[in-house]
């Protein structure tokens, strides 16, 4: 069996998550104390207690890549496997560098908190949206914020499954691409409770002021080989590694590709490491065949120790 661990991005963050877990597991209060430390901000008090924080893309962030690092800590400990690839949907491609030993935890909750921070500061409040298309076509989605270009911007920028697609761009634009998805088709096209146009061009700002941070990062060999999400790629070298991060603030996700690549190379079982199981539920969708378990909580931790 060929295993790959992938980590989930923004939004799958909830109030009091992995708690059944660190009731079991003292790795997790660990992890996340060594967090908090190096953010001067207390991770688990956040997102145990503070709802309105937890939301708040400069702290959910840290968070939820401080989750799946705890999660990952615990597997390795207690006997999990080592999996042959690891890949991030978005946020999670952070997490999986520091898993695979690219980047240390301290490093990287302070990265994704200044990435949090960058994105907003990119798009004023307001005037930037989200919106997932269901039930049509990457072209028809394609093709549908093209003829709202007249608006704003506007672009597909996460690939999640097949006929499920994400734009993102300016908040008018957004909605006039969401009227032209439904008269092409779109099954529901509804607005994400996101208030930054992640993955779009006009997240070029901020990717700029995360390249000066990233050059100022201890990058080191892969011990697991992590596929990138701007090219569903396994980016060679630490400068390649630093390039794909830039360039993913405002490149679209390519999650469809990077499952078919992972399941090209022979994966057959997909672990979603971090709180929720989005990620399995797109999985599933883009290869029936792949055997999809997530480590949300403590029974299914235990589940997929077991093998």
């Amino acid at each position: 069996m060929t295993l790959a661990f992938v980590f989930p991005g923004q939004g799958s963050q909830q109030l009091g998550m992995l708690a059944d877990v660190a009731a079991q597991y003292p790795l997790i209060n660990q992890t996340f104390g060594e967090a908090s430390d190096a953010l001067g901000l207390d991770l688990w008090q956040l997102c145990q207690h503070n709802e309105t924080d937890l939301h708040k893309t400069e702290y959910t962030q840290p968070v939820l890549l401080t989750a799946g690092v705890a999660l990952w800590r615990v597997w390795r400990a207690f006997g999990g496997a080592n999996p042959d690839y690891l890949a991030g949907h978005s946020l999670g491609e952070y997490t999986a560098l520091v898993a695979s030993g690219v980047i240390s935890l301290a490093d990287g909750v302070r990265l994704v908190s200044l990435r949090g921070r960058l994105m907003q500061q990119a798009v004023p409040m307001g005037l930037g949206a989200m919106a997932a298309i269901l039930g049509l076509e990457d072209a028809e989605v394609l093709a549908a914020c093209q003829s709202a270009a007249s608006v704003g911007v506007v672009e597909a920028v996460n690939f999640n499954a097949p006929a499920q697609v994400v734009i993102a761009g300016e908040t008018d634009a957004v909605h006039a691409a969401m009227k032209a998805a439904t008269e092409r088709g779109a099954k529901r096209a509804l607005i994400l409770p996101v208030s930054v146009p992640a993955h779009s061009s006009l997240m070029r700002p901020a990717a700029e002021k995360l390249a000066d941070a990233l050059e100022n990062i201890d990058f080191h060999q892969a011990a697991i080989p992590v596929v990138q999400n701007v090219a569903a790629r396994i980016e060679a070298d630490s400068q390649a590694i630093r390039q794909a991060l830039i360039a993913q603030l405002y490149s679209p996700v390519k999650w469809v590709a990077t499952v078919e690549w992972l399941a090209s190379q022979g994966v057959d079982r997909v672990i979603e490491c971090g709180p929720g199981k989005v990620l399995c539920g797109l999985n599933k969708r883009i290869d029936k065949n792949l055997r999809c378990e997530s480590l949300e909580n403590a029974s299914s931790l235990v589940n997929a120790l077991a093998g």
